[in-house]
């Protein structure tokens, strides 16, 4: 029997060492499988990272774009801005202009009728002085009772009518 135990040992041994190698084999055949697995799952993380990076760029030029168009919206806003201020400026020159013709107009006005107010009391006061010079020298009156003020003849104004005008049109009728 001796002979026999070297070549069951042998054996066992070998064949121990073929459950190893199967072993391996089929961990060898599991890690490819994980590997290929990861490979796929890389490449399609790959290929959304390239989508992404796709709708990124484009979002960067839609946002470039909007932005230029911002800064053109803000530039013309900036421009109606400084419009705005110089007709605001302007109306409350020309207003102020109105404002002080308004005034000398009124001024003038209250000058003349100070003037006539000064003139009919002139004209009162020459009156009284002809009335009593000539109670002095024994003069008819010329202004009794009787005397009437002519009634002040008013220019004839030319009348002008209204002519309806088309559009554009001129009528020298």
């Amino acid at each position: 029997m001796a002979p026999s135990v070297p070549r069951t040992r042998a054996a066992a041994a070998l064949r121990m060492k073929q459950i190893a190698i199967d072993n391996q084999d089929r961990t060898i055949r599991r890690l490819r499988a994980q590997l290929a697995t990861k490979r796929r799952g890389l490449a399609a993380t790959k290929k959304e990272l390239e989508e992404t990076q796709v709708a990124l760029e484009a979002s960067h030029k839609v946002i470039a774009g909007l932005t230029e168009i911002g800064l053109s919206m803000s530039n013309k806003i900036e421009k109606m801005k400084v419009k705005k201020q110089q007709v605001r400026a302007n109306y409350v020159e020309c207003h102020q202009k109105f404002q002080a013709r308004i005034h000398e107009a009124e001024d003038s006005m209250q000058a003349q009728h100070l003037l006539i107010e000064a003139l009919v009391d002139e004209k009162d006061s020459l009156l009284q002085t002809i009335h009593g010079l000539q109670e002095a020298n024994n003069a008819p009156a010329p202004f009794d009772g009787d005397w009437e003020e002519e009634p002040e003849e008013e220019p004839e104004e030319e009348e002008i009518e209204d002519i309806p005008l088309g559009e554009g049109e001129i009528d020298d009728e």
